[in-house]
Parts: structure tokens; C-alpha cells; sequence
């Protein structure tokens, strides 16, 4: 089966709910884009590695993939917030 770029939603979803634990724990929120973009960018390589069809094909674009993809999951906290206000 045959993933590819179906990755990289998958990837903002999983920073997304990283960002929400962030949230709900003691760490101080400036923290929080900083965190999901590395997170993203971490699960990017490990994507590189595991999925057959990633859209990257090699290390430093596969973490700014997943990074972009960390840095969205933000993003689209803010826009969820912004609309239910």
C-alpha cells in the first residue's frame, strides 16, 4: 500500500494533537510552534525511512517537510480558534 504524500497531513495531524499535550502541560506556549515544527521535522526523516513513496528523497527536505508540516498543525490551531471565537 502506498502512502506518499497522504504522509504529510498525517504528519499535522500527529503535531497538532503533540501541540495540544504541549497545551495541556506546564510548558510555556511561545514553546509551542518551536516544538511542533521539530517534532514534524523528526517525524519527516522517520518518514523518509519508512514510507516507500515520501515525497522527499533525502534528510534535509524530508525535515523541512515534516517541519512545514509541524509549523501548519499551528496554524491550524489558530484558524479552529479564530473561527469558534
Amino acid at each position: 500500500m502506498d502512502f506518499g504524500i497522504t504522509t504529510i497531513p498525517v504528519i499535522t495531524a500527529i503535531c497538532y494533537l503533540a501541540g495540544l499535550t504541549a497545551k495541556a502541560s506546564a510548558l510555556d506556549n511561545k514553546w509551542i510552534p518551536t516544538l511542533c515544527g521539530m517534532f514534524g521535522g523528526l517525524l519527516g526523516v522517520a518518514a523518509l525511512f519508512t514510507v516507500p513513496d515520501f515525497p522527499a528523497s533525502d534528510f534535509i527536505t524530508a525535515f523541512a517537510v515534516g517541519a512545514v508540516s509541524g509549523f501548519a498543525s499551528t496554524g491550524l490551531n489558530q484558524v479552529v480558534k479564530q473561527l469558534s471565537e
